[in-house]
C-alpha cells in the first residue's frame, strides 16, 4: 500500500493554530496519506482537508471513520465526534490518528476497515427509500 505525505505543515480550517499538531494517517482508495492537523480543527476544517488531500470535488459525498481502542469503526460527522476521536488519541497517547475515507457512489457502498493488516469490519449496504440499509 503506497504511502504519501500530504501537506505536512497545512492546518487548513483549524481553530486558530493554538494547539499542537496531530499526525493523521488517511486511508483512501488503497493508498495511505499522512498529514498534520491542529488539535483544535473543526469538522468542517477536517472535511476541507480531506477534500484537498483526496482530490474530491466540492459536491463529492464521503464518510470518515476511525477505529477506536475496541476495534470498532466510529463515524466522524460532527465536531463532537471529531473531538472525541482527538480526545481518545491523546488519552491513549497514540502516535497517529487513522482515518478511513469512504465514498458513497451509486446504490451500494462497501465498508472494509484494516488495522494491523486484518479486516475488523466489513458490511454491504443498499439504498432504500428510507435511507441506507444493511444487506
Amino acid at each position: 500500500m503506497p504511502i504519501q505525505i500530504a501537506n505536512e505543515s497545512n492546518n487548513s480550517g483549524g481553530g486558530g493554530g493554538s494547539g499542537h499538531e496531530i499526525k493523521v494517517k488517511i486511508a483512501y482508495n488503497g493508498e495511505v496519506m499522512i498529514t498534520y492537523i491542529d488539535e483544535s480543527i473543526t469538522y468542517d476544517g477536517l472535511c476541507r482537508e480531506m477534500r484537498e488531500i483526496c482530490r474530491f470535488s466540492p459536491d463529492q459525498v464521503f464518510t470518515m471513520k476511525w477505529v477506536d481502542e475496541e476495534n470498532d469503526p466510529c463515524t466522524i460527522q460532527s465536531d463532537t465526534e471529531l473531538d472525541e476521536a482527538i480526545r481518545l488519541y491523546e488519552v491513549n497517547r497514540d502516535s497517529e490518528l487513522v482515518i478511513h475515507v469512504l465514498l458513497w457512489q451509486g446504490y451500494d457502498a462497501i465498508y472494509v476497515f484494516f488495522r494491523r493488516n486484518r479486516t475488523i469490519a466489513s458490511k454491504r449496504y443498499r439504498k432504500s427509500s428510507t435511507g441506507w440499509m444493511e444487506k
